[in-house]
Parts: C-alpha cells; sequence; structure tokens
C-alpha cells in the first residue's frame, strides 16, 4: 500500500485578480501587497505541516506563494521548490490581458458560457484537465518509487513495524467532520509515504479537482456542496486529499478529500477572497 498526502494552493492576490483581468499564461504579474499577506497566512496556517516535497507552476504569482509558504514552515524551508509548466493557469490566447467581461461577450457572440468557451488560441478544458491527469500520475509515480526506496533500504520488517516512516502533522482536524479524518479514510492518523505541497492556479485547480471527481471518484467531505464543488478556490484557498494506491497501482488510486478550498486563514487579511469563477 502507498499512501500519500496531497496539498493543493492556489497563489495569492495580485493587482489583475483584484480587477478582474484574465491573467491565463501570457500575464505573468507578481503578487499584491495583499496577495504576499495571504501567501503568509497560509504559510501559518501550513507551518506545521512536514512536506517531503514541493511543486509549483512556472508563473511568478504561484512561485512567489510556495516560496512565502515554505518560508513559514517549521521543517522544510529549505527544501526545493520544483517549477513544472504542467501547473500553469488555463491559457486564455485572445482574452489575456482582457477584462473578464470581454470574455463573458466573446461566449456570449459564440453562442457558449464560461467557462467552457474557448477564446481563439486558448486551451480547451480538455486540455487542462489532460495537463492535470499527466501531472497528477506523476506524482503518483513519484510515491510509488519512493515507497519501493524505502523498502530496499529498510526491509519489510522495519516497514511493518512502523518505524522506517514519520508521522506527519496536519491542521485540517478543526474544519473537518470526525469521519472524514478517520483512520478508514486514510486521514491524519496514518502514516505517509511523501507529502506533497504544490501550488497552481484557479481554473486549472478547478479542472484538477474536477477530473478526481468525475474520472477517480474522489471521495467528498459530507458537508460539501455542489456549488462549493464548482467553485475557483479563492487566492490561497487549501485543499488537502490523501491518495491510496493498493499495490502500487497507479490505474485505480483510492482518492479522499479532507478540506476543499479552505480559506479560514483568510479571515484577518483584509481582503476580498472569493474570485469570479473562471479564473
Amino acid at each position: 500500500m502507498v499512501r500519500f498526502g496531497l496539498t493543493i494552493v492556489r497563489h495569492g492576490e495580485t493587482r489583475y485578480n483584484k480587477d478582474k483581468i484574465l491573467q491565463g499564461q501570457g500575464v505573468d504579474e507578481p503578487l499584491s501587497a495583499t496577495g504576499f499577506r495571504q501567501a503568509d497566512a497560509a504559510g501559518l496556517f501550513l507551518s506545521n505541516v512536514k512536506f517531503t516535497h514541493v511543486f509549483s507552476s512556472d508563473l511568478l504569482r504561484a512561485k512567489q506563494t510556495a516560496a512565502t509558504i515554505l518560508g513559514k514552515n517549521k521543517f522544510c524551508k529549505d527544501l526545493e521548490i520544483k517549477c513544472d509548466a504542467r501547473l500553469r493557469e488555463r491559457k486564455y490566447g485572445v482574452a489575456e490581458g482582457r477584462p473578464l467581461t470581454d470574455l463573458k461577450a466573446m461566449a456570449k457572440a459564440a453562442g457558449e458560457q464560461c467557462p467552457s468557451f474557448t477564446p481563439s488560441g486558448g486551451e480547451t478544458l480538455d486540455e487542462v484537465r489532460e495537463r492535470a491527469r499527466d501531472f497528477f500520475e506523476f506524482l503518483c509515480q513519484l510515491a510509488v518509487e519512493l515507497e519501493q526506496k524505502e523498502q530496499d533500504v529498510h526491509g519489510a520488517a522495519s516497514r511493518s513495524s512502523g518505524t522506517s516512516k514519520e508521522q506527519f502533522v496536519f491542521p485540517w482536524t478543526n474544519h473537518c467532520s470526525e469521519a472524514e479524518l478517520s483512520s478508514d479514510n486514510g486521514g491524519v492518523s496514518k502514516i505517509l509515504d511523501a507529502n506533497i505541497l504544490v501550488v497552481s492556479h484557479g481554473a486549472y485547480m478547478r479542472n484538477w479537482i474536477g477530473y478526481f471527481v468525475s474520472h477517480l471518484n474522489c471521495t467528498l467531505p459530507t458537508t460539501l456542496t455542489k456549488s462549493q464543488l464548482s467553485s475557483v478556490s479563492p487566492n490561497t484557498g487549501v485543499s488537502h486529499f490523501v491518495i491510496k494506491l493498493e499495490n502500487g497501482n497507479l490505474l485505480k488510486p483510492e482518492i479522499t478529500c479532507v478540506c476543499l478550498n479552505q480559506d479560514s486563514h483568510l479571515v484577518d487579511v483584509g481582503a476580498e477572497c472569493v474570485a469570479p469563477k473562471v479564473f
């Protein structure tokens, strides 16, 4: 059995987010002052989580967020942030750098609706989902290889005794029901082969989580509504999943969503947290 934790965080606010202008991949805007405060708050929220790996979109707003979060961490300040283009925001083509209202007008003129509408030069939702699927399979393979290496080094005896792995600490207990954190669901009481932090973008994350739910039968928190599931994460919203791979089987991961778009850390930041749904 391979088991790993996956924490996905949206980047902090940029001035384009605040002004409701599409960034996509073509506008590489840094975090605003509010965005850095949000990233600080997310870092404090996650400060007791010992991550084994950190991945970020190679766009500036995500990289700055990842670095800020790690800077607050008690265990892994010096962990390398690996940038991956597969984590970039959805490409919006001719709509990038333009107001969200322009994208909606383009969609209406084409007889379509956001977010399914694809502007000229942009990515379809299927293309975004394919990037997310490819990256997730890469993470699963990484976890399997780590478990195999651990087995080679320590042997079956130390693995069965539980001495070869560390117990990881999570801040989710105040935000989830007891059932969602039970050992039966692979929650906080379990030992992990890896604990991975990913910093990405709103539209990309919504597509990735949609893939988890529609294609991989992800188990969701009982209190989650359909509206919450379809909404884009607020800036620095935190989602956490536990993934099990029986016998290292990459084709049938068992995914449990512990929390989705958690934003309690933003209460004192004093910024609008909810972003337009297509970002």
